[in-house]
């Protein structure tokens, strides 16, 4: 059965249910039907020499990820592997489980593909997503623990420094998120004195390597500014970027939450851009946001991005994009002579 028959009956049920469904068919598959998995991969997996890389320590087999925010759980990495990416990024997750916002908080905006969530990290808490990891972990892709503080939390840095003690054993690179625009003040975390403090602790407690997933509305000389410092702190590298809260690009009345999908790709690349010309070579950098085609991620990595990560396209476009971006951009990179996907990223920068 094609994701073209099953959408539209996805897209009749609220979003938010939708997804939970999609969870309990992934989570049911490889629970009950684990040899499906296997049949998963030989369709959807791109095995192709050009477009491995090894990156902070890690191999990846392509440079294309799962952005933080489907699997808030840990509960489909298996599953999700199967589908053809390159890594994964579980959470976001934080010490202890919280509900999230009220809802509904997760719509669709179908005519522009996008999404719009208010979801304010729902998740299960550190211990249950502990007792997952651990029963896969070490795992065959390269795994992200995109982590954030709880809602009521007053000790932001604690709930980070916590959740960096229980999963540095756990995961191959943490993502710090700062970003999200769901839960209150969080974005006031993205100073250099947070960070500053947070980069100093963490590294006293992990060598796995931190990312920093930042917000694509901050002011260009703000954000540069704090990814420097960041770097100088130790940081690895940044996610660029999550969720907008420009909601100038709604046609709707909805003045909350972050819009994601094609509603944000040219925002977001510009953004990008406007970093990466500074922060290209200093830092491994990770293009999110609006991405859904292998044109669009191949116009990122050429302009510095060692990997992209997808999301609100799969909803859209269904499991088979993956393979499709992958396929694709082998080709691209054959017509522009390139042997290795190394060798195109920062291509336009060079």
């Amino acid at each position: 059965m094609t994701y073209d028959l099953i959408k539209p009956l996805l897209f009749r049920l609220e979003a938010e249910k939708a997804h939970c469904l999609v969870e309990f068919s992934l989570r049911a598959l490889n629970a009950f039907l684990p040899g499906a998995l296997s049949f998963l991969a030989h369709r959807y997996i791109v095995n192709d020499e050009s477009l491995k890389q090894n990156l902070l320590g890690l191999q990846f087999y392509n440079p294309i990820g799962l952005a933080g925010g489907f699997d808030k759980n840990a509960t489909m990495i298996r599953p999700l592997s199967a589908l053809g990416f390159g890594f994964l990024e579980f959470g976001t997750f934080t010490p202890k489980a919280q509900k999230g916002n009220e809802k509904p908080r997760l719509f669709r905006l179908s005519r522009q593909e996008s999404l719009q969530n208010a979801m304010g990290f729902n998740n299960q808490g550190s211990d249950k997503i502990t007792s997952r990891l651990s029963q896969i972990y070490p795992f065959v892709l390269p795994l992200g623990a995109n982590i954030g503080k709880n809602a009521l939390s007053e000790e932001a840095l604690e709930d980070y420094l916590y959740l960096l003690r229980n999963f540095k054993d756990l995961c191959d690179y943490f993502t710090i998120n700062i970003s999200s625009p769901n839960t209150k003040n969080l974005r006031d975390l993205q100073n250099g004195e947070f960070l500053s403090t947070l980069l100093e602790e963490a590294l006293k407690i992990t060598s796995k390597p931190i990312l920093i997933k930042i917000a694509p509305d901050m002011k260009i000389k703000y954000a540069l500014e704090l990814c420097e410092n960041a770097i100088n702190k130790g940081a690895k590298g940044f996610i660029i970027a999550n969720t907008s809260t420009d909601y100038s690009l709604l046609d709707n009345q909805r003045t909350f939450g972050g819009i994601s999908g094609k509603l944000i790709t040219q925002k977001n690349g510009i953004f990008f851009e406007k970093l990466a010309k500074e922060l290209f070579g200093k830092a491994i950098l990770i293009a999110s946001g609006g991405i859904d085609s292998a044109e669009i991620a191949y116009e990122r990595i050429k302009k510095g991005a060692n990997l992209v990560q997808i999301y609100t396209a799969l909803v859209f476009k269904g499991p088979s994009l993956i393979k499709t971006i992958n396929e694709k951009l082998s080709l691209l990179l054959k017509e522009d002579g390139f042997v290795n996907i190394c060798e195109a990223v920062g291509a336009d920068l060079k």
